[in-house]
């Protein structure tokens, strides 16, 4: 069996583009996913304690897991290596549509898989621990980082609408009619008045 495998890690972002690769590359090589697996979570939660654990304990000897690439199966080296590590052993093929990758059980693979695993691990490394400096370089030149507590962004869901906001209540028009007529709530009408107008 072909197994489709997407995961995402926020509500945020859509599983839509994954499904898109995996889709076209089947078309493309005349095949067909059997079973999709879609899961919202964080690749760095145990494999257990995801959809794919449950997957990996069902799937038999030449069945084909196929993902997007293959920092979708996990966050970190051992967490990758771990996995694909299980698949050769039994014989479960894991295909990548971003890094074309074909894991079995043969050598290559083992070599290809290790050396992928861990130029993703030490990327994410330096990734963090530039970002981890650049942010203390900031708090050592004295700036405050995020938005003061308090303050509120001047742009709001209605900013731009204030003249039809205006037309509107000439006319009378209640903040219930006028959050019905643009798509917000009467409270935030409200607020936006008392506030801008």
């Amino acid at each position: 069996m072909i197994y489709g495998y997407i995961r995402v890690s926020t509500d945020k972002q859509t599983v839509e583009n994954q499904r898109f690769e995996v889709n076209k590359f089947c078309e493309k090589n005349a095949l067909v996913v059997d079973k999709w697996f879609e899961e919202t979570i964080s690749g760095a939660k145990s494999v257990q304690d995801r959809k794919l654990g449950k997957l990996l304990k069902k799937m038999k000897k030449g069945d084909v897991l196929i993902c997007s690439e293959l920092s979708r199966l996990g966050r970190n080296l051992l967490m990758i290596m771990g996995i694909l590590n299980e698949c050769m052993n039994r014989d479960i093929e894991v295909w990548t549509i971003k890094d074309n990758y074909r894991l079995g059980s043969d050598i290559n693979s083992k070599v290809l898989a290790f050396a992928f695993g861990l130029s993703a691990e030490i990327e994410r490394n330096l990734i963090s621990q530039r970002t981890k400096e650049a942010l203390a370089r900031k708090r050592a030149e004295g700036v405050i980082l995020g938005r003061p507590i308090g303050r509120k962004s001047s742009k709001t869901k209605l900013t731009g609408q204030e003249q039809r906001i205006k037309d509107l209540l000439n006319k009378k028009v209640s903040y219930s009619a006028i959050g019905r007529i643009i798509g917000v709530h009467r409270l935030t009408v409200s607020t936006f008045v008392k506030e801008r107008i």
